[in-house]
């Protein structure tokens, strides 16, 4: 629920303020009588926006915004005035203000105010977040068969809201899939929200999920929204659900079932309706049989179950994802870009990639950039261990005989394309291929075609 705060020393204004946006605009309202009041009640409750009116003794409405400023509190303020003196609204406005109205218009111009204002906040916080993720490899990229599979599952299940498991070795990008689920889901416009249950210390999950009140423990010196109320509408991706500790699983399975929450330190219910995406790499069901996760919980989040393949299982993928990288790096350095050469690619491509999957490969990338001064990364740039002749077997479900030899079908030609720069003509010859039309029918068939 929305929550708006009417700041007016009349107190009858404010009131009747307050009840006029509950009743059209269908927000939840409180009031402040004066400018320390309001910083009182913005510090305990979570505020969404507030109406702020300038002419108040003591602590006026320049004072707040100047407070608000100060203390990095980026709450949406719109300031209302009643005597028309229109250019104190724009010295407001200067001071940090999102617009200004007079007390005598219509309370449907005073809602469409404050849904401007709400949606400008929206986007400040989604520009915010893309400028964190800036160079990080957000799209799925990959033609394998399975990122086929995979990118199939997604498409399905992303209309619907039910949780979703997602399933995967450390580093295999199961962040990425929640975010294409979310990307392709109906709250699209609507947040995302990643917890990483196990970076958390146990005595502040909760905190971090339900939100807390003022004063529920010591450092809460302000009421606070978890992460469930924040991403109401859109998506709460929960990474290593298998770390939540049991009473807050207990929890989680009631914001599941009950969709609604009780802020740490609370007493209140507050509805909530994020579509939760989870991902482990734990096998759940062991730690379900050997008491350390929930059986309930399990089977609550185990509604669609989506496996991101590891890399090892992936491997004609390999180039595709290394220019990928690549590029993202070489923008987000501030450099020239680079290429591999085919005799790097080969050996990148031959490498298991078994202890971290895609987060290894970013990281060799990353290491490949700085130790390459020319344009090209030679064979000689690539580190030692990656001239390791085999490969190690990992976990996970076996490839079956025909997933291997389609994969391994892939990846010669690919690696074939990528020594003779992706010439058609001299990639068949070199494969032995009787014209370039049988080496343009075998690409096609395996997905494979080179980024413009």
């Amino acid at each position: 629920m929305t929550l708006i705060l009417v700041v007016d020393d009349v107190a009858p204004m404010a009131e009747q303020y307050a009840y006029d946006l509950r009743r059209v605009g269908g927000y939840e309202t409180i009031t402040a009588a004066d400018g320390r009041q309001a910083l009182d009640a913005i510090a305990r409750e979570p505020v969404d926006c507030v109406i702020l009116d300038l002419e108040m003794p003591q602590m006026d409405g320049f004072d707040v915004l100047r407070e608000l400023e100060a203390r990095d509190l980026r709450v949406p303020v719109i300031v209302y005035t009643g005597t028309g003196n229109y250019d104190r609204c724009v010295q407001a406005v200067q001071l940090g203000a999102e617009g200004f109205i007079d007390k005598s218009e219509p309370i449907e111009r005073v809602v469409q105010a404050i849904e401007h204002a709400l949606e400008r906040q929206r986007l400040y916080r989604e520009v915010t977040q893309l400028r964190r993720d800036l160079g990080s490899e957000s799209p799925l990229v990959g033609d394998s068969r399975p990122m086929q599979d995979l990118k199939e599952t997604i498409l399905r299940l992303a209309p619907i809201p039910s949780p979703v498991l997602i399933v995967g070795e450390s580093g295999s990008g199961k962040e990425l899939v929640a975010r294409e689920l979310h990307r392709l889901g109906p709250g699209e416009r609507q947040p995302f929200v990643a917890i990483n249950s196990a970076a958390l210390p146990e005595s502040l999950v909760e905190s971090e999920l339900f939100g807390h009140e003022r004063g529920a423990f010591t450092g809460a010196t302000a009421t606070r929204k978890g992460a469930f109320e924040t991403a109401t509408g859109g998506t709460l991706f929960l990474d290593e659900v298998g770390e939540l500790p049991a009473g807050t699983q207990a929890k989680l399975l009631r914001v599941l079932e009950q969709q609604e929450i009780t802020r740490v330190g609370g007493t209140r219910t507050i509805r909530v309706n994020a579509r939760v995406v989870a991902a482990t790499n734990r096998d759940l069901e062991k730690e379900m049989r050997e008491g350390r996760f929930r059986e309930d919980l399990f089977f609550r989040l185990n509604v669609h179950v989506l496996t991101v393949p590891p890399l090892k299982d992936r491997l004609s993928d390999i180039p595709e994802l290394v220019r990928h990288i690549l590029g993202a790096t070489c923008r987000r350095y501030g450099m020239r870009p680079k290429s591999v050469s085919g005799a790097a690619m080969d050996l990148l491509m031959a490498y298991d990639w078994r202890r971290n999957n895609v987060r290894e490969l970013r990281n060799v990338i990353e290491r490949l950039v700085i130790a390459a001064p020319a344009d090209i990364i030679e064979a000689a740039h690539v580190p030692a261990d990656f001239y390791l002749g085999e490969s190690l077997p990992g976990s996970g479900r076996p490839m079956t005989f025909q997933e291997r030899k389609t994969e391994a079908e892939r990846r010669i030609v690919l690696a074939a394309l990528e020594r003779n720069e992706w010439h058609i003509t001299n990639t068949a010859d070199e494969l032995g291929l009787a014209d370039h039309a049988s080496l343009l029918k075998i690409m096609r068939r395996h997905g494979i075609k080179r980024e413009s």
